[in-house]
């Protein structure tokens, strides 16, 4: 059984200048799978195939969006959503066929976001992807609400992080503030918690 109190006490608290040299995301990734059972190292592991690009098929999301665990239906639904959004504002702008490229999954259709439309229309690359990163991050945070001391928390964590990753890798002074805010929240709720529990 795992002991989640023990594993989310024990996420990095990082200081600000932290840098992708000093431990990077996978290695952070690593040492948490390296606590967890076999099942929730495979809920992981399910989480991580959906950052390979390789793994975007109606077939991954098919399985996402049937997963027992909530999180994953929903972080994926939403994911789906995102990037069904990006193709189809690209074929517009393309002057291609609204639905090209455009991954379906029988019975269930796309949910709209007025905000994501918004986004998608900025002229600033930066902003737009910047702002769907935001929107990522909302999501990750509305999921793990009530969530403490369960794997959940771990899902949320691992989602920002890769989030965290990608900014390192385009803009090492953005990833290490998005990095410093998620260590922040996450030491945030389990000092709240330990309170609670004293």
């Amino acid at each position: 059984m795992n002991n989640y109190y023990y594993i989310i006490a024990g996420l990095p608290e990082l200081s600000r200048d932290w840098t992708a040299g000093e431990k990077d995301a996978d290695a952070i990734i690593g040492e948490i799978k390296g606590q967890c059972s076999a099942r929730d190292r495979a809920v992981i592991e399910f989480l991580e195939k959906g950052y390979a690009a390789e793994e975007l098929s109606p077939d991954f999301y098919g399985e996402a969006l049937k997963h027992k665990v909530r999180f994953i239906r929903e972080w994926f639904g939403f994911d789906l959503d995102v990037r069904n959004a990006k193709v189809k504002y690209l074929n517009k702008a393309l002057g291609r066929e609204a639905s090209k490229d455009v991954i379906s999954i029988p019975g269930r259709e796309t949910e709209g976001n007025p905000e994501l439309e918004r986004i998608l229309s900025d002229n600033d690359i930066l902003a737009r992807e910047r702002g769907i990163d935001d929107l990522y991050w909302a999501k990750a945070d509305s999921l793990t609400v009530f969530h403490y001391f369960d794997l959940t928390v771990i899902l949320g964590f691992i989602a920002r992080l890769k989030i965290i990753d990608r900014w390192l890798k385009l803009d090492e002074e953005t990833g290490r503030e998005m990095f410093k805010k998620l260590v922040d929240e996450v030491m945030e709720t389990f000092d709240k918690q330990k309170q609670d529990i004293i």
